[in-house]
């Protein structure tokens, strides 16, 4: 493919990068990144990913714009409110991007449809709010062989890492099963501090444009934790576990399945 002289203006910041140029902007401009939930983490992904000139971005959510998400979900303004969520943000996208396609999933992600829509996509980020959800896409991710870059965000605390299948530790590896219902808040119940969603989203888009052009090191087998209240990241070391049930050396995960959660099975609601 060929910039135009607009788009070549456009991305000239990037590709007066040694590590992007020309080639790495034609590489970005052709790639395909899902968004699992249009919110918090969602938001400022899909900002600096359709900036970027990401060819083809994916938003599932089935939930509709509150009043209550614009103190972080900053893909959304104040006259989206009722509004579904992937109509905002695709409106969004094409307005700061129109080089950006958007494709729309308005439902819930689950055991039922996710490995054919992952399947037409390059990377997958997760932006989603709860527990359940976050070990479907991994488990999905791993079926499907795509990288995924989970996030999470809570009162004042962040984190991220990048997921490899069948290369890296997996989300099972560390945490082995979605905790009893009722025991960790959510974001909906605990709070959130806004900018927080900006900080990890951000990293996020930033692991993405990292393996679409294979520069630097990915967050691989390392969770980093962000403590707003100090200002502070910490880096955890993890590794693949041989006992995993997912990705062990003998699984006992052999398929995409639902548990019953209220949001069983990805219900990208709420999103963080």
């Amino acid at each position: 493919m060929d910039f135009t002289e607009e788009q070549i203006n456009r991305y000239s910041r990037h590709i007066l990068l040694p590590e992007v140029g020309g080639k790495g902007q034609k590489k970005i401009a052709k790639s395909k990144i899902l968004l699992v939930g249009a919110g918090g983490l969602g938001s400022p992904a899909a900002l600096y990913l359709s900036a970027a000139g990401v060819g083809t971005i994916g938003l599932i959510d089935s939930d509709v714009v509150d009043l209550t998400n614009l103190q972080r979900q900053i893909l959304h303004h104040t006259p989206d409110v009722g509004r579904p969520k992937v109509q905002s943000g695709k409106e969004k996208i094409q307005a700061l991007n129109p080089d950006v396609s958007v494709s729309m999933y308005e439902e819930r992600l689950t055991a039922g449809n996710a490995l054919k829509i992952f399947g037409d996509y390059d990377i997958v980020i997760d932006g989603v709010d709860n527990f359940p959800a976050k070990f479907l896409i991994n488990d999905a991710c791993f079926f499907a062989e795509k990288p995924l870059i989970h996030g999470g965000i809570l009162r004042f605390d962040g984190r991220v890492t990048t997921i490899i299948p069948k290369k890296s530790a997996c989300y099972r590896c560390v945490f082995k099963a979605p905790p009893p219902p009722g025991l960790v808040a959510s974001c909906q119940e605990a709070g959130v501090i806004g900018v927080l969603a900006g900080i990890i989203g951000t990293i996020q888009a930033t692991e993405a444009l990292k393996l679409i052009l294979g520069v630097g090191r990915p967050l691989t087998d390392r969770l980093l934790d962000f403590d707003a209240r100090k200002t502070q990241f910490r880096e955890i070391k993890v590794r693949r576990n041989q006992n995993c049930a997912l990705c062990g050396d003998h699984p006992t995960i052999t398929e995409l399945f639902d548990d019953g959660d209220p949001y069983a099975g990805c219900a990208v609601r709420p999103s963080a």
